[in-house]
């Protein structure tokens, strides 16, 4: 870890993390995980996402360099899209704190069950 200090507002990694770390970003992240989609198959991939929320998601990332949209000349017309190197370096972590989210599930569960 560095000497940044994360308590203060124009920190770094605050701000990085505030990109990257909300729930559907990390979803969408690990969703690309294993090669270029298709808009339609990565919302029928991810469960419980608006095509709204999707394709926020997916601007705020393409925006931020992490993500690649691509033109398909298909017929219809399709869009794929892809990890970036600098996405694909955030997979690690992403795997990381799935796993740990995955053992820890019972542990965090609140009274409501999620």
């Amino acid at each position: 870890m560095s000497d940044h200090d994360v308590f203060l507002a124009d920190c770094p990694a605050r701000s990085t993390l505030n990109l990257i770390a909300d729930t559907w970003s990390v979803v969408v992240v690990f969703g690309l995980g294993g090669g270029p989609r298709r808009y339609s198959d990565l919302r029928d991939r991810i469960g419980g996402i608006s095509n709204k929320m999707l394709t926020q998601t997916l601007r705020k990332l393409e925006r931020n360099g992490l993500v690649e949209r691509r033109d398909l000349a298909t017929a219809p017309a399709g869009v794929e899209y892809r990890l970036t190197e600098l996405g694909r370096s955030l997979l690690g972590p992403v795997t990381v704190l799935a796993r740990w989210a995955e053992d820890h599930a019972e542990e965090l569960a609140g009274e409501d069950g999620a």
